[in-house]
């Protein structure tokens, strides 16, 4: 969030769409909510619990009801598919956990990089089929993070990406 707000200046209302029926989206609210409040957001959260709830939800949005849309890390539900849809026909920059959204015209992405977390599954795997009990091996966090920019997003909405975070982007789709 703190990414996105610098992506966007005159960011204040942030929507998260979220599946009410995942137990791991439900956990990650109090983050998210804590996150925004710490950097001064309002975060319009609002729990979907079926693909038809999520796509009706997302195609009333507009353009003044909130400044920017934050994707949740999970698939479920297409609502991600429902936020891209969304933020290209209303003008509205987004941020995604993964790439794969950033390359198809969402403002950014942010999200552990994939090409490490395969190695550190592949590594783990490895010490497992060597006979370690998966059990007693740690616990591993990702430990390289990937910021995707898309300036023809940024362009398309009016928004100059501050130099800043341009440096920081692991990649920059122009």
């Amino acid at each position: 969030m703190e990414i996105f707000r610098e992506l966007v200046p005159g960011l204040k209302r942030v929507l998260l769409p979220y599946d009410a029926s995942n137990t791991y989206a439900v956990a990650q609210l109090p983050s998210y909510r804590d996150a925004a409040r710490r950097l001064g957001l309002t975060l319009v959260d609002r729990p979907l619990r079926t693909e038809e709830e999520a796509q009706a939800m997302l195609a009333r949005v507009r353009k003044g009801d909130v400044d920017g849309i934050l994707a949740p890390r999970f698939l479920s539900l297409n609502i991600p598919g429902f936020v891209l849809d969304t933020a290209q026909k209303q003008g509205l920059p987004t941020m995604f956990h993964g790439i794969f959204f950033a390359e198809r015209g969402g403002l950014a992405s942010y999200s552990a990089a994939d090409n490490q977390l395969g190695r550190q599954a592949a590594r783990l795997v490895d010490k497992i089929l060597k006979g370690a009990k998966p059990g007693d091996l740690p616990v591993e966090q990702p430990t390289t993070f990937e910021l995707v920019v898309n300036l023809k997003t940024a362009k398309s909405l009016g928004l100059s990406i501050p130099p800043s975070a341009l440096l920081r982007a692991s990649r920059v789709i122009e």
